[in-house]
């Protein structure tokens, strides 16, 4: 009887090895799989500048739109330090004013026939699908560590031992969540 009791004691203390184990594994990978946002974003932020330094000569006329972007930059530099829901509000914002930027672009045939500006229009391109991907790389493997925080048998745990959910990185502008109105009259 004693090594029945024994046999039970054992197997429920590494029961509870594995679940702290597993749910480690899955803090460190969604923490791993943030820095790839990070070093993203920073990559991002870092050609930013160049872009504005190319074009702020031939775009006179559109200082405010040079100005929204600088202020975006610098707002979603800050908010790093502000939590995932707060950083995801300032790089949308980021995102948006450089739609704004490229939209204008455009406008100046200067700027488009210009290499440098092309080049870094492509590299913030890149950056942007490169940010979408680690973005969702990120909120699969956020999703599977609060998953596990909140199945059971895990969940008995999970709070005990200090885990606490990972924040997701969601799309808070509505604008992004519209659908484009796609208009087809030839008139």
């Amino acid at each position: 009887m004693m090594w029945i009791v024994l046999g039970i004691i054992v197997i429920a203390v590494f029961g509870v090895i594995a679940t702290y184990n597993g749910l480690i594994s899955l803090k460190n990978q969604t923490m791993n799989a943030w820095n790839q946002i990070d070093i993203q974003l920073k990559r991002r932020h870092d050609l930013i500048p160049n872009l504005i330094e190319t074009v702020k000569g031939v775009m006179k006329f559109e200082q405010t739109t040079l100005t929204q972007v600088i202020e975006a930059r610098n707002k979603a530099i800050s908010a790093s330090s502000q939590g995932v829901a707060q950083q995801a509000v300032q790089e949308n914002a980021l995102s948006g004013a450089l739609r704004q930027l490229f939209a204008l672009t455009e406008n100046y045939p200067n700027l488009k026939s210009n290499e440098n500006v092309t080049k870094l229009q492509e590299e913030l391109s890149s950056t942007e699908n490169k940010i979408s991907f680690a973005r969702q790389f990120y909120n699969d493997i956020a999703t599977q560590f609060n998953i596990a925080q909140q199945t059971f048998p895990t969940n008995m745990f999970a709070n005990s031992l200090g885990f606490k959910a990972a924040e997701l990185f969601d799309i808070t502008d509505p604008a992004d969540k519209e659908v484009p109105k796609v208009d087809l009259n030839l008139n």
